[in-house]
């Protein structure tokens, strides 16, 4: 590869090739030159050899499976490949950092006290009011990532928006859902 310029136009050929025809030569070229690029990446942000190894082989799977999502005139191959692969590390760490179940202990509980109950209760139908009066894309994106349990960038997988318009969706809807519960 000669120069920058030369290396990107080779690196969006490939990408052209990868999304038009599925061109495993492509891939291979681009997977050989990017895994150990984004492993490292990975590594040096805290992971693991082992997890590093295997979110870059998901990354680059994703690149195969996404590529009609690439856009040239929106950034270089190598910035959107580094931008998924920091988007699944975040992911990843986001899952690791979920609390486990405390364990449920063995035996009669003691009864609630009726008034927390009622209070529960009308705090219970107070949100469901709340969230049903959400407009509609807020609404589903809520439901998507509380009730469904995906990460943000799932939610982008799912519904074809941006990472971006997802977070300012779901922020405003919080948002709303504070102010209805005061």
């Amino acid at each position: 590869m000669q120069d920058n310029s030369g290396a990107r136009m080779l690196w969006v050929d490939h990408m052209i090739r990868i999304r038009d025809d599925q061109d495993q030569s492509a891939f291979a070229d681009l997977f050989e030159h990017f895994a150990p690029r984004v492993k490292g990446f990975l590594m040096k942000s805290g992971a693991d050899a082992s997890l590093a190894e295997e979110c870059a082989q998901e990354v680059l799977a994703t690149c195969w499976h996404k590529a009609h999502m690439f856009d040239p005139t929106r950034a270089s191959v190598a910035t959107w490949i580094f931008t998924i692969a920091r988007n699944r590390k975040i992911d990843v760490l986001r899952k690791q950092r979920r609390p486990e179940p405390e364990d449920l202990g063995w035996g009669p509980e003691q009864e609630p006290d009726q008034a927390d109950v009622m209070a529960l209760q009308q705090e219970s139908q107070q949100l469901g009011q709340a969230i049903a009066e959400l407009p509609a894309a807020q609404r589903e994106l809520i439901e998507k990532a509380y009730f469904g349990d995906l990460s943000h960038s799932e939610i982008a997988e799912q519904t074809g928006l941006p990472l971006g318009t997802i977070k300012s969706r779901i922020r405003l809807a919080l948002d709303r859902l504070r102010h209805a519960m005061k």
